[in-house]
């Protein structure tokens, strides 16, 4: 991974920089991360054009809902970090509801475009999200990644939450665990 990487909150500016960083990616090109802000009807109602369009109106309207990491000054890569209040499916959610009443930051998506995958973004861009979450003022960050020691087949969609070793890598504790393969981890600021 080159050594000149900036992570910038995504802004309507730079909403063009995350369209091409989702369009690399077969999976995200279609759901832009609406899945964490969405019932599942509306979700699945929205693949692809519904769903980019909710993005767009999600930016447009800040605050920014994540970072978009540059190498070298072209877009690399995604990663979703907000206050979890903001996110509707962890609101209804039995797996990743709340372990207590902090107003905890939440990661939960990362995408690498294709260029840049294989090369260690991934622990970066957790650590960028932290880095965010405390200068906006967060107590403390969680995420909701995939354990894949304990998934019988890992499958590719496993990176979108992250992967348990990533966060542990950078100081996560798992507070919680309510799915055999996704555990709630968080790190206090």
């Amino acid at each position: 991974m080159p050594d000149r990487l900036t992570f910038e909150p995504l802004t309507p500016q730079r909403l063009e920089d995350a369209e091409a960083v989702f369009n690399d990616c077969g999976d995200a090109s279609r759901c832009w991360c609406a899945y964490w802000y969405c019932s599942n009807a509306d979700y699945r109602a929205g693949w692809d054009s519904g769903n980019r369009a909710f993005f767009r109106k999600l930016v447009k309207r800040g605050p920014p809902p994540g970072l978009i990491a540059y190498a070298e000054g072209a877009p690399a890569a995604w990663c979703g970090v907000a206050p979890r209040r903001v996110f509707d499916r962890l609101n209804r959610s039995r797996s990743f509801a709340a372990v207590d009443d902090k107003d905890v930051w939440s990661v939960n998506c990362f995408i690498v475009a294709k260029k840049h995958r294989r090369q260690g973004l991934l622990r970066r861009l957790v650590r960028a999200a932290v880095e965010h979450a405390r200068r906006q003022g967060a107590v403390a960050v969680e995420a909701y990644p995939v354990d894949r020691a304990a998934r019988r087949k890992p499958g590719s969609g496993d990176l979108f939450p992250g992967t348990l070793a990533a966060f542990l890598d950078e100081g996560f504790v798992e507070v919680a665990r309510r799915a055999a393969t996704r555990p709630v981890v968080r790190k206090d600021l």
